[in-house]
């Protein structure tokens, strides 16, 4: 089969394009044909080593697919073959990832891919969409007539929280850097969008809550700044982090515990099937009566990975701007 991999960390170009072996699917795996792949941020740092992750040799990267089942192997009950399928949760822990024709998953990272959702939509919204979701319902218990301000509506993770406080009849305030970007995230949903280039952020997160502030601070970049957060914040609320691994941000104590605030941190990779699951099936009924959608941003097919991987980080690190959405890898069709 036809696979991107790498044999070394470092930057891009360590990735190749070529032949591997087809992977048979051991016991509670199934074969999926990989239609649909997508970039997220820790596919990037995972490849660079900026992540340490256990990494068979070669190594080829990817954490979200659709496609189709071509085998069942031992013990894979859930799935039969030409079943449509999508996931994540690849390319991590030391599994192999979804950046090439054919991948090898164990069927409790699957979900079945609704009628009329292409693969393209469901691989793109996969790691963004679980991400989200966690974050808002898991952690944060996020309620219809609550508020859910997102730092970075725009982003992959910020684009799906919008959406889901929306599906769930919650308002969602969130901040854009451009008039462009402010544009799509109201398309999206967004209640309120704030331009943090030029607007007082707390300022207008508590125009839009009639002074109240935000039930759920959802924090999608490095925090930097809680003071704000906890200003911002309505009594009781709860923040959400999931970002910056390096960032050590003045905490402002006395504000939080007065106030009855909670905050909330978790990598989505490290949580189990079966809370993941859950995400996947309100995920699969939103994609279905199109609540949800995922903005694909740029396309490449397999033999550019190491240019779509490019693009992501230059996005991610160098905060270039030329990205808005997910960028889709073809490895088939």
């Amino acid at each position: 089969m036809k696979a991107a991999f790498l044999e070394a960390t470092g930057g891009p170009e360590v990735i190749q394009v070529g032949e591997l072996p087809t992977p048979d699917p051991k016991t509670g795996e199934v074969r999926v044909r990989v239609l649909a792949a997508s970039v997220n941020p820790v596919d990037t740092y995972i490849r660079a080593g900026i992540v340490a992750m256990p990494l068979p040799k070669p190594f080829v990267p990817g954490c979200d697919l659709a496609g189709v089942v071509e085998a069942v192997g031992p013990g894979a009950t859930r799935f039969k073959v030409g079943d449509r399928v999508w996931g994540s949760n690849q390319g991590l822990l030391g599994r192999q990832g979804t950046f090439a024709e054919s991948a090898c998953v164990e069927e409790k990272w699957l979900y079945p891919t609704p009628a009329g959702v292409t693969d393209e939509q469901a691989a793109a919204a996969a790691l963004v969409g679980i991400t989200a979701h966690l974050g808002l319902f898991n952690c944060a218990k996020l309620k219809a007539g609550e508020t859910v301000f997102v730092n970075g509506g725009t982003g992959g993770v910020g684009m799906m929280v919008i959406q889901m406080a929306r599906a769930v009849g919650a308002k969602a305030v969130t901040t854009v850097g451009s008039d462009e970007k402010a544009k799509l995230a109201r398309e999206l949903g967004a209640d309120v969008v704030i331009n943090y280039k030029t607007d007082d952020v707390v300022a207008r997160v508590k125009e839009a809550t009639g002074g109240r502030g935000t039930d759920v601070w959802y924090e999608t970049q490095p925090p930097t700044d809680f003071d704000k957060t906890v200003e911002a914040m309505a009594p009781r609320g709860r923040v959400v982090v999931m970002a910056g691994r390096q960032a050590r941000p003045v905490f402002p104590n006395g504000p939080f515990y007065v106030k009855g605030l909670s905050l909330h941190g978790f990598a989505m990779f490290n949580l189990p099937a079966d809370e993941q699951r859950a995400c996947a099936d309100d995920m699969n009924r939103w994609l279905a009566e199109g609540k949800l959608k995922a903005v694909v941003g740029a396309r490449f097919p397999l033999a550019e990975a190491a240019a779509a991987h490019r693009l992501q980080e230059e996005n991610t690190l160098k905060k270039a701007g030329t990205l808005t959405g997910k960028i889709v890898v073809r490895p088939t069709g």
